[in-house]
């Protein structure tokens, strides 16, 4: 069987494509030697098969090995015909955790580091017409302290909030077959107040570029110019202005021409800012109702089983009330951040800093690149209303982060897109930031009130780290609040509610259902019942193996009933309008 077959990239479609997901050959490298002893050469005999684009960890791949695995081997075979030899062909990857190695006919045609962000390689020079061999060399050493990792385990087995790790391939593998001159990529840029949008696309090749834009089928605008090549710009006036807003995905179809090519891609019509302790979403203050999505699947691992499960889980959140979501420790692909569009669903875009060593200098070399490939691939989701690169920096190895990379990895991402708010560091220690940001698992409901109640009177509030008074200790006069910044939180509750006694969750467990409903609706009400607080995130949407916070199980069902979670999450925030 086949899975996901869908086309994994709904922003930027060309009809002439080939998913090559399914049964590939595939070897461990336990020795990480596989180079070394020809692996990649088409003679060398592989010894199991696996299903892409399933980790090998997970179920669904068919291997199931959770231990270890440094490095790893797969091949296929690929047919291409002669007419697809008159254009180009790229070969592109949704992920593939850590670094990969791309072999054609035996010959390497491309290095990629970074295990959350797709990339592809144009291998049309390598190709023959007939049957071609393509193989990925995969490495990847979550116990090294440069290769960031988010929430995969550095022990044997998962523990805390780690889990199962992920190694390979875990995303959609496909060919894309475009002309000679074609376009490579497109830029959105849309303007709510004069109705219009501006496009940045970058061709290859002279030609006559266009662009269409429809809603509903009905033509809304058009463009187009000649150009030599290089960059590009086209301004589209639109004749209706539908804005893009939470629950209302209003989406402008795009269809984008050079010569013979042609990309199907749409776009939303969305402004976001900051405004004192506001957060505007198209010039109206809306306050954010988040939920905690770490993207794990029981039988997948990092990688949905299908598309509708990643539909589901949003739909699971919208379900208990939430609007949106913070997308925890991992670059979630772009058919969940489609179906965010469809849904007028927010959510901040996020990195998997855990697992980089942030007390070094030179950890900025492992994540800035990655990092603005994400920012690059996901710019144009109006879904994504904001960034964050990194999530609690905790000291390690008794050393405290290196500042200048955080601030300086903020900068860039204010260089890279002005118009986002950016969370330098999740929870802490602030550095430079656009909001600030606060984690606490305080689980008192008065307790936790009045963290925040001075707030609206006098400016500031009582900034904590979370329940544990280690960590309380070393936090204390690390980071100080800058009166008037936003006020975010962004990670509360996280309230145990489990069967497994080997499962954990944040406080004391509540004994009774009633006792946990009580509770997490007087933590939520302190939060929305204060005017300078902009937003909350609970943890989380589901279990994820030993961790038993999810207002859901791992496998998807309800804890307790939506409706009643609903009522808590919908009431009226102070802050909004």
């Amino acid at each position: 069987m086949i899975y996901r077959t869908e086309h994994p990239k709904p922003q930027f479609m060309r009809k002439n494509w080939q998913n090559l997901n399914g049964e590939w050959q595939f070897e461990i490298d336990k020795s990480v030697s596989g180079i070394e002893r020809g692996f990649y050469k088409n003679d060398f005999e592989y010894s199991m098969k696996i299903n892409v684009p399933f980790c090998p960890e997970s179920k669904l791949s068919g291997i199931e090995n959770v231990d270890f695995l440094n490095a790893v081997w797969y091949r296929r075979e690929i047919s291409i015909t002669e007419e697809q030899l008159k254009g180009r062909v790229i070969l592109h990857f949704g992920a593939v955790d850590y670094e990969a190695t791309i072999y054609i006919n035996e010959q390497a045609v491309g290095n990629h580091k970074g295990g959350y962000v797709s990339f592809s390689f144009d291998i049309t020079e390598n190709l023959k017409v007939g049957n071609n061999t393509l193989c990925v060399y995969a490495k990847d050493n979550t116990r090294d302290t440069l290769i960031p990792s988010g929430k995969q385990s550095t022990q044997y087995n998962s523990y805390g909030c780690y889990y199962t790790r992920t190694t390979g391939i875990w995303q959609t593998v496909w060919l894309e077959f475009v002309p000679n001159k074609y376009i490579q990529k497109a830029k959105y840029f849309p303007d709510i107040k004069n109705g219009n949008l501006d496009i940045e696309a970058t061709v290859l090749g002279d030609g006559i570029l266009k662009a269409e834009a429809f809603y509903e089928g009905k033509p809304m605008g058009k463009a187009e110019i000649a150009t030599g090549g290089g960059l590009n710009r086209l301004h589209l006036d639109l004749a209706e202005t539908h804005l893009w807003e939470i629950g209302n995905g209003r989406l402008y179809d795009l269809i984008l021409t050079f010569n013979e090519d042609r990309v199907e891609s749409y776009f939303g019509l969305r402004s976001v800012r900051l405004d004192g302790y506001k957060f505007l979403l198209n010039e109206k203050s809306v306050f954010q109702r988040l939920i905690l999505d770490q993207g794990f699947y029981p039988d997948g691992i990092y990688t949905a089983p299908s598309d509708d499960a990643l539909k589901n889980d949003i739909e699971l959140s919208l379900a208990m009330g939430f609007n949106g979501a913070r997308l925890h420790e991992k670059v979630f692909e772009e058919r969940f951040l489609y179906h965010c569009d469809k849904l007028g669903y927010i959510v901040w875009g996020e990195y998997p800093n855990w697992g980089l060593d942030h007390t070094r200098p030179d950890s900025i070399l492992s994540i800035l690149p990655e990092w603005l490939e994400e920012i690059e691939r996901d710019y144009n989701h109006p879904s994504i209303i904001g960034w964050c690169p990194f999530n609690e920096t905790w000291d390690r190895y008794g050393r405290k982060q290196f500042d200048g990379v955080i601030k300086n990895v903020y900068l860039v991402t204010k260089a890279t897109d002005p118009y986002r708010p950016c969370i330098d560091t999740s929870g802490n220690y602030h550095e430079m930031t656009d909001i600030y940001d606060v984690h606490n698992y305080n689980q008192n409901p008065s307790i936790f009130r009045s963290h925040y109640d001075t707030l609206p009177t006098n400016g500031n509030f009582i900034d904590i780290a979370c329940s544990s008074p280690e960590r309380a200790a070393r936090y204390k006069d690390r980071q100080k609040y800058t009166p008037g910044l936003p006020v975010f939180i962004s990670e509360y509750g996280g309230i145990a509610w489990s069967t497994d006694k080997n499962g954990w969750g944040y406080g004391n467990a509540p004994k009774t259902e009633e006792e946990f409903l009580s509770r997490l609706e007087a933590l939520t009400d302190a939060i929305l019942e204060n005017p300078c607080i902009m937003g909350l995130c609970y943890t989380q949407l589901t279990n994820v193996e030993q961790e038993q916070n999810g207002l859901y199980t791992y496998d998807r069902k309800p804890k307790f009933d939506p409706t009643i979670i609903s009522r808590f999450f919908k009431k009226k925030a102070a802050i909004e309008d």
